[in-house]
Parts: C-alpha cells; sequence; structure tokens
C-alpha cells in the first residue's frame, strides 16, 4: 500500500513577489537557490525541507487569514537575534521569544501576514534540526 512519508516541499503564496522576497532573503537571511530562481517563484536554499515562494493567482487580502489553521516553523540558529532584527524592522511580531516544547521559539508576521514560527530547535534528527551546515 502506498504510504505518505512526511512533508516535501512548502511553498507560500504571496500578493508582492518583490516585497516578499526581499523579506526572506534581506531580512531573514535566506539564500536563493540560483537553480530555481524565476520572476514568480523562488526556491531557498534550507538545510531541511525545500522552501519557495511563489506569486499568487488570487487575492490573498480577501482572506481573513493567509495559512488560517496552518502553522509554519523555520528552523533559527538564534531567536533572540532574530527578535531584535525582526523589531527593529518594524515587522509585527505576534509572540515575542519564549522557552517552549521545541526550543526558544518566536512567532511573527511576514508581509502577507503569514503568522511564522522560528525556533531553536534542540534536536539531532532529519528533518528537525535539519542537516549539517557546510
Amino acid at each position: 500500500m502506498a504510504k505518505l512519508r512526511g512533508p516535501d516541499f512548502i511553498s507560500l503564496q504571496v500578493s508582492n513577489f518583490a516585497a516578499s522576497r526581499m523579506f526572506y532573503t534581506e531580512l531573514l537571511g535566506f539564500t536563493v537557490d540560483e537553480r530555481f530562481d524565476t520572476p514568480d517563484f523562488v526556491l531557498f536554499d534550507t538545510n531541511s525541507i525545500p522552501f519557495a515562494l511563489t506569486a499568487t493567482d488570487v487575492n490573498l487580502h480577501e482572506a481573513p487569514q493567509p495559512g488560517w489553521g496552518m502553522t509554519l516553523w523555520l528552523d533559527c540558529d538564534n531567536v533572540n537575534e532574530l527578535h531584535a532584527r525582526l523589531q527593529a524592522a518594524g515587522i509585527t511580531i505576534i509572540k515575542p521569544p519564549y522557552d517552549g516544547p521545541f526550543g526558544r521559539t518566536l512567532v511573527f508576521a511576514d508581509p502577507d501576514g503569514y503568522k511564522i514560527t522560528a525556533n531553536e530547535n534542540p534536536w539531532d534528527r532529519f528533518p528537525l534540526g535539519g542537516r549539517p551546515e557546510n
């Protein structure tokens, strides 16, 4: 019998592709995988599950909350430092850093209002903790 093994790819639909690309690269520090970089799609070089942005063909502003019911967690090496950088840039902080069951954690909003959770992952298994940095 066919069996699903878990998430394999995550892509957020964004209303302003250029602004979101800048947010995720310049503010959050993601590196673009140049093999997958087009005017309406970008894949980031991540250490675990592939993560991308794509220009949307629907009006996200009609949704009461983009991604409602979905939680996106991103592995972070220093939540407190990220929090300070986001605050300095005027980014909406939904929940300031706290110590939770999945390590040091922070919740903030991206330019479309997606709720993003960043955490310092305490585990050494894939995908939790990703692959080692080269």
